[in-house]
Formats: C-alpha cells, structure tokens, sequence
C-alpha cells in the first residue's frame, strides 16, 4: 500500500521473565490507509492489546520490542527520541484504551484532564484550553457542564465518550481504539459505534479497531485482520469476509457466533488451547486444533492470496 498511513512491519514483542520470554507479538505487519478502518480481531490472549500499546510505544517492563518497525507518515516510531515522541503522540496518534474509568484519572475533574493534554501539546493558556476542552465534549455529545464532574459521577457511557474527546483533542490522523465498547451493554455500544462512525467521517481520521468481536466489525471496518497466538493469520475486505473466510481459525471464529437470521443454527466451538507463547510450536500455531493440519504445517506457512487484498498464512489454503 503506496500512500500507507501506518505501516508496521515484521513487528515483534516479548515479555521478559523467569520462565523466559512470551513473544505475544510475533513478525506482525499491516498497513492501514489514510481514513481506513483496519478491523483487528482475535482470542483474548493473542496479543492484540499489545500490539496496541507497541505502536505508539505505550508498553512498559517486561515488555521488550524485539524486532521491526512501525511508521507512521513515513517516520519510524521506533526510532524516534523521547522528544520527537511526545511531539507526535496525540497530534498524530492518539489512543482510546479498553476501560475508560481506568483511563481517566479519578481524581480529577474532566475539565483538568482535557486541560492537561490540550496545554501539554500547545501549550495554550489555561481557559482557552477549558474552552476547547467544552468543544470537544460538545463534539461527542457531552454536556460541557460535565467538566466539573469526576469520572465516577459519569454513566459508562459518557466516560467513554470524553476518553474519546480526549484521544481527539488535537485531531490525529490515526486513532487507535483497544476494544473501547466492550465494557458496555450492547445499546451504548451501538450508540458509541455510531458516534465513532460519525466524527470519523466528518474529521477524516484512521482507525486501528482492536476487539474480538468480529460481528461488530464486519460493520464498521473496511478491512479486517485476524489475529491468533501472536500473529496475523488473515487479512480481508470487511465485505467479502463472512463469504470467504479462508483460514481454519477464521472460519471457527465465525461460526461460534449465532446468526439472528437461522434458529435452528448448530454452533461449533473450537477445540484445545492456544498454543504456549513461551515454548511455541513450529510452523503454524494453529495446527494442534486444526482439522486440516498436515505435516507440512510443522513448518510456517506462507501468506497465500485468496482474492485481491484477501490473503490467509494457511498451508492448505493454497492446496
């Protein structure tokens, strides 16, 4: 992808301990475009919240970046100082985490938390930021009286909401979301998705959507990508993808969702564990629970292409 927004290539993490190293980030590359929804979906486990955090270089100890790089408009993130950094995090890059009330400090008021991020950024004075900071509540439907309330005062919601805000104060071109609805009963999701949706198209920014529910983004993103044991095993159009899911681990995950349309529907789970990060098995982490494992899968699979943009890492894909 020639005019790539982000594009993160062969990008792995470990954690570091006694046991050894986990590589819960294994040789992953994507791209995502400018205004794109990239769709990231998987297990609990798979890695997909520290991808998240390693992109704009949020992880902490243990957590080592091994190896790859990740750019975002041509600049290597991994390479750049602590500096340059803070100068692009929330300008360029701003992140929405998974459970706002842990996001937002609960010991100030929301109105000094915009204030924070907006002055640290621009440096504007105190009241202009409180003003801007009223823009933005207004933006994703927050009374800006709400300013004066602590996070706990606030539904779940609404703390969603202004974590969102906050990711949007300075209007980044890509806005990583790490399952931000996922807290919520399905009524707030929709109504969350919906605004999401909306101020995408009216600000312009990409979206990185981290979740492991893949009913919810075949709606809202125009590719997704499937994550397990560390690694991306699919990439799609969000379009084609309930038609012809290719992987075996795709196809698992989407039959053990019930359709709204067939009562009668049989759902299957998959079988075993995922594999160990630690002592990972060769070639394909998927082949313990596959069906259709051979023994060319102990070796690792290339990325087969299914479709134009539709490529799964699958021996068998391409028999």
């Amino acid at each position: 992808m020639a005019d790539a927004l982000l594009a993160v290539e062969d990008l792995s993490v470990e954690y570091r301990g006694l046991r050894g190293a986990a590589r819960a980030v294994d040789r992953v590359s994507f791209e995502v475009a400018p205004g794109e929804v990239l769709g990231l979906a998987g297990e609990s486990g798979c890695g997909k919240s520290t991808l998240a955090l390693a992109i704009p270089r949020l992880l902490r100890a243990p957590a080592v970046i091994t190896s790859g790089s990740v750019r975002l408009g041509g600049r290597d993130i991994l390479e750049l100082d602590d500096r340059r950094l803070r100068s692009i995090r929330w300008s360029e890059i701003a992140m929405v985490f998974q459970n706002a009330m842990n996001a937002l400090n609960p010991v100030m008021r929301l109105g000094s938390q915009f204030a924070d991020v907006i002055r640290t950024h621009t440096g504007l004075g105190r009241a202009r930021a409180l003003e801007r900071a009223a823009e933005l509540c207004t933006l994703v439907g927050i009374d800006p009286a709400r300013l004066r309330s602590y996070p706990h005062e606030l539904s779940g919601g609404m703390r969603q909401r202004a974590a969102l805000a906050i990711a949007l104060a300075l209007e980044p071109k890509l806005v990583i979301m790490d399952e931000p609805t996922t807290a919520l009963d399905v009524v707030l999701q929709r109504e969350i998705m919906e605004e999401i949706t909306a101020l995408r198209e009216r600000l312009g920014f990409a979206v990185l959507f981290i979740t492991h529910d893949i009913s919810l983004l075949i709606e809202v993103a125009d590719r997704i990508a499937i994550m397990y044991g560390g690694r991306i095993v699919e990439q799609a159009p969000a379009r084609s993808f309930l038609e012809s899911a290719a992987h075996p681990y795709t196809r698992g995950l989407l039959a053990s969702f019930p359709s709204i349309d067939d009562d009668g529907e049989r759902l299957t789970g998959i079988p075993g564990s995922p594999p160990s990060l630690i002592d990972p098995p060769a070639g394909c982490g998927f082949a313990a629970r596959c069906t259709l494992a051979s023994d060319r899968c102990r070796e690792t699979p290339p990325f087969v292409e299914i479709a134009p943009a539709h490529r799964a890492a699958c021996w068998e894909v391409g028999a």
